[in-house]
């Protein structure tokens, strides 16, 4: 919807917001490739929560050596049907685990055990990779276990009983 909300590592922001984030990081050289897998939604009423399995793909050089990480969660969305149109209200990634592999395998690749140690294993690399291309990300992000991801879990509850889901991201 135009009120939507896009919650990622890299940008929490309005769905008009997020797309010109995007697009100027296109600008810059980043490509980043979704790939979406199956799908579940529970529906009540006009309300929805839709979950769908994903993966992200990016492809970054790290101090000149050229990596792949591929990260794979969820995509929670808030979905709402407004005026016979149904849209997302808000999308909330749920990171289960990560990867980084050099183009060239066996080539070591440079990573700073500190700055990794600073994101959650779930979205690790990912989160490496995002800050070493200048990005603030996110470190405490919807994870398969934990306090967050049941937090999530009971705002998309308040959303299907028609009250406002109160997530912040």
């Amino acid at each position: 919807h135009d009120d939507g909300r896009m919650c990622a590592t890299w940008c929490q922001a309005p769905a008009e917001e997020f797309v010109r984030a995007s697009i100027a990081a296109f600008d810059r050289g980043i490509v980043i490739l979704h790939v979406l897998g199956g799908t579940s939604v529970e529906l009540t009423g006009r309300r929805a929560i839709a979950q769908t399995k994903m993966t992200i793909n990016q492809r970054a050089a790290l101090d000149g050596v050229m990596v792949d990480v591929a990260c794979s969660g969820r995509f929670y969305d808030f979905v709402e049907e407004r005026d016979g149109r149904w849209a997302i209200v808000l999308r909330q990634p749920i990171f289960d685990k990560d990867r980084l592999d050099p183009l060239v395998p066996g080539t070591p690749v440079p990573l700073d055990p500190t700055l990794l140690g600073r994101f959650p294993e779930e979205y690790r690399h990912l989160a490496y990779v995002q800050t070493k291309a200048g990005f603030t990300v996110k470190t405490d992000m919807p994870l398969l276990r934990g306090p967050k991801v049941q937090a999530l879990y009971a705002a998309g509850r308040a959303w299907l009983r028609g009250e406002p889901h109160g997530w912040a991201g």
